[in-house]
């Protein structure tokens, strides 16, 4: 149909032009949207929604500090958290239905068209009941390897799997009396039994100071975990989205 008719005034509109008006409007403007320069993001005055996938390390050590200073800075920012079920929080990173997954163990295999980069290293250190016999303040490999262990181990690290290895590679391996998927409930069964748990520092910090257990110095050359934060390609350059990156960055 044309859209387009001549008349002693010039060209004029058809009906199917006029009913076609809006769409192609609306098209028009999502295109200048698409290559117009991205609008800039004012956390202050912004009441945005921001939704990550994460473990209970960040959820415990870092989410506070986070809230703490968004409430000073940027009141009116929510934060919503879930925690990470490794192909499920990727897939729902696809849709757009999160913005972050974070704190995976850098052992994981990504799939390449995520943007994962390097989020936080951290040392471990061993977990004991505060009135623990059996240990000093640190642990030789022999030692460590002879207690019993109540070993973390969740879909978003294969941090127990390095230590185990770390153990093989001389020649030496542990019993777990216990395995449990957060780090709350393997550091209350150490405070009621004689055995111990590998953990972040600032965890085993944290757990040290609300809980009867202590921080004992893990064998030298135990392997310290690396986390991650995964992101989608398609907002790299959402000013929102950086911003958030950029202060979990900070937080870490």
């Amino acid at each position: 149909d044309p859209l387009l008719v001549r008349t002693p005034t010039g060209l004029q509109a058809t009906p199917r032009a006029l009913e076609m008006l809006p769409q192609v409007q609306k098209a028009l403007q999502l295109v200048e949207r698409s290559l117009s320069p991205p609008q800039s993001f004012e956390p202050s005055s912004s009441d945005r929604t921001f939704r990550i996938a994460c473990t209970d390390y960040f959820e415990m050590v870092v989410l506070p500090g986070i809230c703490q200073r968004l409430q000073k800075t940027a009141p009116n920012i929510t934060i919503e958290v879930e925690m990470i079920g490794e192909d499920a929080s990727r897939a729902r990173l696809d849709r757009g239905q999160i913005d972050v997954v974070i704190g995976m163990d850098d052992s994981q295999n990504m799939p390449k068209h995520i943007v994962c980069e390097h989020w936080l290293t951290q040392q471990m250190v061993c977990l004991v009941a505060r009135d623990s016999k059996q240990v000093s303040d640190s642990l030789s490999v022999q030692q460590f390897s002879e207690m019993s262990h109540v070993v973390f181990s969740d879909l978003t690290s294969d941090t127990s799997s390095a230590i185990d290895d770390w153990l093989a590679s001389q020649s030496l391996s542990r019993q777990h009396i216990a395995r449990t998927v957060n780090y709350m409930a393997a550091a209350s069964i150490v405070a009621k039994t004689e055995a111990i748990m590998t953990l972040p520092f600032e965890m085993g910090k944290l757990f040290s100071e609300i809980l009867p257990v202590r921080l004992v110095q893990p064998p030298k050359g135990l392997p310290a975990i690396h986390m991650t934060m995964l992101h989608h390609p398609l907002q790299e350059r959402d000013p929102a989205l950086t911003w958030l990156r950029s202060t979990l960055l900070q937080m870490a």
